[in-house]
């Protein structure tokens, strides 16, 4: 969706290696590095936090999705992980950079 939508497929293997040095707004690189302190210590998030996204002019309702999209999708994650779910076929047809980027599991490389 963000490579066919949004994104070039140069832009969306380089928002997966480095984020901070993407080119995105300062409000996106703000979301996303809440969503990564979300998925590896949820525990440490603190008002200091939410307030970081409010100055980048989240809204509360922003917010509250925000922390929803992480969670749902390291829950997805995480489950597909236990399950041992193989990718659809269709991720084969990505371009080969891009595909690399995404297969943080090793599943399409080996």
């Amino acid at each position: 969706m963000l490579r066919s939508k949004f994104f070039t497929t140069e832009q969306v293997e380089a928002i997966v290696h480095d984020f901070h040095g993407a080119g995105l707004p300062a409000n996106e690189v703000a979301m996303l590095e809440f969503a990564v302190k979300l998925t590896d210590h949820a525990y440490k998030i603190t008002p200091r936090d939410v307030d970081g996204l409010r100055a980048h002019g989240f809204t509360d309702e922003e917010i509250v999705d925000i922390a929803a999209a992480a969670a749902v999708r390291n829950f997805i994650s995480k489950l597909v992980d236990a399950l041992g779910a193989e990718p659809d076929a269709s991720v084969h047809e990505l371009e080969a950079g891009l595909g690399t980027a995404l297969d943080v599991a090793g599943r399409l490389t080996g």
